[in-house]
């Protein structure tokens, strides 16, 4: 019986690599890089691009309007709004672009099966919760720091008090970084729940909206009939009055409470202590939904 002839071995050029490791740190710095970039849909498809920004032009075209007023008025010693008041005025638009960039960046990884695929290499767990978490929270400063940029920008063009101005801007960007590390925790976490993104977004905007009107509703029952000393206790539950009461009690802020009646220091430590406990209890969150899901 003659040979076989038809099985052939193929040398198709595969060599051992004999360069840099660069192991866990460069991938969870490319893993943030990555998740921030996507957040406003860089590096995706061009329709990935509009929401974003979009959301991005509209939160800074009321600072614009803002600062096209407070130069316009020869009059005027300082801008028409607190740089500590943007983010609340605005919340809604934080609240979709959170809605909407959440659940792009970890529903995706469930969805596809693909965590389980970061996880076989160097990175490990903590790095994945920790890039995710970040490039969130990065996304949504740089959303709610730039008008606040614009606003001070804008404030020292019409000359007004350089310290005072400064001052304000620094306060803001405080407020605004409590409110990314808080929201950022709180979106990822409603998220990761389901792979399904439509059930991502309604679950967040649920998450962040209806707290808020039932506050704002028993804040305003309790301020009409009197019971003042209620309505700063009640703002600690929900995520936007929990920063309203933070920066109204340790940044100088104007509260949005009815009647201004924000908490007093000794209750904003309250409110700072809450809001902390959120920020911890979703990074545990995230890591304990993780477990699971890097099996």
């Amino acid at each position: 019986m003659a040979p076989d002839t038809s099985t052939q071995i193929h040398n198709i050029g595969y060599r051992s690599y004999d360069g840099p490791r660069l192991g866990r740190a460069y991938a969870r710095k490319s893993l943030f890089s990555q998740s921030l970039r996507g957040a406003y849909g860089l590096g995706r498809s061009a329709k990935s691009k509009v929401l974003p920004m979009i959301l991005v032009a509209v939160m800074c075209v009321p600072a614009l309007i803002i600062v096209a007023v407070a130069i316009a008025m020869p009059n005027s010693t300082e801008l028409p709004l607190e740089y500590t008041s943007y983010a609340l005025t605005t919340q809604v638009i934080v609240g979709l672009f959170l809605a909407s960039q959440a659940p792009q960046s970890v529903s995706r990884d469930l969805r596809f099966k693909t965590v389980p695929l970061y996880f076989s290499r160097p990175i490990e767990r903590v790095d994945y919760v920790l890039a995710k978490y970040a490039a969130m929270a990065s996304a949504l400063f740089i959303l709610t720091a730039t008008p606040l940029l614009i606003m001070w920008i804008g404030s020292l063009l019409a000359k007004f008090d350089f310290a005072d101005q400064t001052k304000g801007f620094g306060q803001g960007l405080v407020s605004v970084l409590l409110l990314s590390l808080l929201f950022a925790g709180l979106g990822l976490v409603t998220a990761a729940l389901t792979p399904r993104r439509g059930f991502g977004v309604a679950a967040i905007i649920a998450v962040l909206l209806i707290p808020f009107g039932a506050v704002t509703a028993v804040q305003g029952i309790a301020s009409s009939t009197g019971n003042t000393g209620a309505i700063e206790w009640m703002g600690l539950f929900s995520p936007i009055t929990l920063i309203d009461g933070v920066q109204t009690a340790f940044l100088g802020a104007t509260s949005e409470f009815p009647g201004g009646e924000g908490p007093s220091a000794g209750v904003g430590v309250v409110y700072l202590l809450v809001a902390l406990g959120l920020i911890v209890g979703s990074y545990a969150a995230l890591m304990a939904r993780y477990r699971k899901a890097g099996l």
